[in-house]
Formats: structure tokens, sequence, C-alpha cells
């Protein structure tokens, strides 16, 4: 069974579902496997756990005024 993983932040319930809706369909598509044989993770991380350009996610988010 394909797996597909997606790593980000935090998803509330319905964007999360909605994710492994369009991820298994897509996948479907392209690769020609039916879609109840893929298996979707979704990974959250806490925005103290994702580094961008040297920085953490809640500093990005800080100084763009972000909550």
């Amino acid at each position: 069974m394909p797996v597909l993983t997606f790593e980000g932040g935090s998803l509330p319930q319905e964007k999360k579902k909605e994710l492994i809706i369009r991820m298994t369909e897509a996948a479907a598509a392209v690769t020609g496997i039916p879609e109840e044989k893929f298996i979707v993770l979704v990974r959250e991380l806490e925005d103290g756990s994702i580094g961008i350009g040297g920085l953490t996610l809640t500093e990005v988010k800080a100084a763009r005024g972000v909550k």
C-alpha cells in the first residue's frame, strides 16, 4: 500500500480531512492505483519545531504579527 505523508503545522480537523481526500484523489489519478489502497499520514509539528532561515516558525510569525 502506498503511503503519502504531509508534515506541517497544526491544522483544524476539517482541513486535515480535506487534505487527506485531495492527496488521495491526486495520487490515485496520477498512478492509477485505487484510492482505497492509499494510506495518508498527517504529521503535525509545533511551530517551535519548524525552522525557516535560522528562525523558528514561532519567531517568524511573531515578526509578522501572526498568531
